[in-house]
């Protein structure tokens, strides 16, 4: 368990036993080249086509509106589910959402999911992604303008669907839901009633992917153009923990408030993705989102799971839920015209690489612990395998200095019957551990951070 691997995205890095690789997975990689920037462009005009999608619109047309909107959605994902022998299913889900302060009567909303089983019935795990397909101009609460809504949000139901249409075509251990919601725009209420949905029903979801504004590469203020660069927004202090003194001190008392599920999760992008996709620079952002402002991920963290946010680097607020005009010269307004269908497909890729891996990885090790039965410079670490799904080959241990944001040293470790142990000569006053399952093609669960243990 000595020899130690350095974390250098998108290079290849053995073990000095030769014991396990980190490199490029061959089947990912397949799916990885197949997102076509074609389709996302198609799938963003024709969502464009339907004038709006308001969540307000009307249902009744064909042609228009929200209903024509979603009822197009399921339909397509209802083509590639064909494709997938079975394994994947397409189905509305549908609540009534009574009248609050953008809501000025009840209505009847349909989000849209896509539900990859997966092909170990043993295996409970959920991964989902989500774009949200609603729109809206300045007035939020005008149903009638033509709202576009092509890069807020077409661009991250055009992620969502050309994932499942890749995606289906495949067979993996655990289960993907590819989603895309209703009521964003509104106050959240898609994600909400899924989020709630889930909790209810007990749904095993192990990370949650929104992409909400992931089609524009150009500076609002300057002629900036950044079609590297996605950021990737996630919580520090878990929202299920506000409010409890206890957890909250405990975060205090580890200095692990950088190091919430939906952070580790971020990391795990972070080197995932860039392994995968050339020309793509993530940027992990401490935030649960944009300053003051909120997406379809926050539901899924209120409710304990563990989500993240991905977005453009550069915002052009132009485009942002303006009516469509053009002012002083200035054109406003969501159009298909001003998205980069090219970056779209990049953060595809990304989400697909992160999704892919995740699923087909083992499960986290479980009782991850530092002992703490003696003082001493070293550092011990203790978890047990995985209690669902197949059993990972070994696991590795995680390292970084406390001030650094991401991991920067792996030690493998060969697994056991039942539980595994590791001694490290670094002190845990000094730095911060994670341990992670991984399997024999080398794909890695979610990092787990430890808690104290006798």
């Amino acid at each position: 368990m000595k020899h130690l691997i350095f974390i250098i995205p998108a290079f290849f890095i053995l073990q000095a036993n030769a014991q396990l690789t980190i490199k490029q997975d061959a089947p990912i990689k397949q799916m990885v080249d197949e997102v076509s920037s074609k389709n996302i462009e198609a799938i963003i005009r024709k969502l464009v086509s339907f004038k709006t999608r308001h969540t307000l619109s009307d249902t009744t047309s064909k042609t228009e509106g929200s209903g024509a909107a979603r009822n197009w959605i399921k339909a397509e994902m209802e083509k590639y589910a064909a494709a997938s022998g079975g394994r994947m299913t397409v189905k509305f889900d549908t609540f009534t959402q009574p009248k609050g302060v953008r809501i000025d009567k009840p209505v009847h909303l349909k989000n849209i999911l896509a539900i990859l089983k997966g092909s170990d019935p043993k295996d409970t795990r959920i991964y989902m992604v989500s774009g949200h397909y609603d729109s809206r101009v300045n007035d939020v609460m005008d149903p009638n303008s033509v709202e576009p809504g092509a890069n807020d949000d077409a661009s991250g139901t055009a992620v969502s669907m050309e994932l499942a249409r890749v995606m289906s075509k495949r067979s993996f251990p655990a289960t993907i839901i590819f989603m895309s919601v209703v009521g964003e725009e509104q106050g959240l209420y898609g994600s909400t009633n899924v989020a709630k949905r889930a909790k209810a029903e007990n749904w095993n979801i192990d990370a949650m992917l929104n992409n909400d504004i992931v089609g524009n590469t150009h500076g609002m203020e300057t002629d900036l153009k950044d079609n590297r660069s996605v950021r990737v927004f996630s919580e520090g202090v878990p929202s299920v923990a506000a409010g409890n003194a206890i957890q909250i001190a405990n975060l205090i008392a580890l200095g692990g408030e950088n190091d919430s599920p939906s952070r580790e999760l971020a990391r795990y992008i972070k080197e995932v993705a860039e392994r995968y996709v050339d020309q793509l620079d993530v940027k992990v952002i401490y935030r649960r989102d944009r300053y003051l402002r909120g997406g379809d991920q926050v539901p899924f963290l209120l409710q304990g799971y563990t989500a993240v946010r991905f977005t453009e680097m550069n915002e052009d607020f132009n485009r942002q839920h303006q009516s469509v005009r053009t002012e002083n010269g200035v054109d406003y307004g969501d159009l298909p015209d001003f998205v980069d269908f090219n970056y779209v497909q990049k953060v595809a890729r990304m989400n697909l690489s992160v999704l892919a891996n995740l699923a087909l990885a083992p499960a986290e090790p479980q009782n991850v612990g530092v002992t703490t039965s003696g003082l001493t410079n070293t550092t011990t670490l203790v978890w047990g395998a995985p209690q669902t799904g197949k059993r990972p080959v070994g696991y590795y241990v995680l390292m970084r200095e406390t001030l650094s944001p991401y991991w920067e040293k792996k030690f493998y470790v060969g697994s056991k019957e039942t539980s595994c142990t590791a001694t490290l000569d670094y002190s845990k006053d000094n730095y911060l551990f994670a341990v992670q399952s991984v399997d024999a093609e080398g794909h890695e669960s979610l990092p787990v951070f430890p808690k104290p243990v006798k």
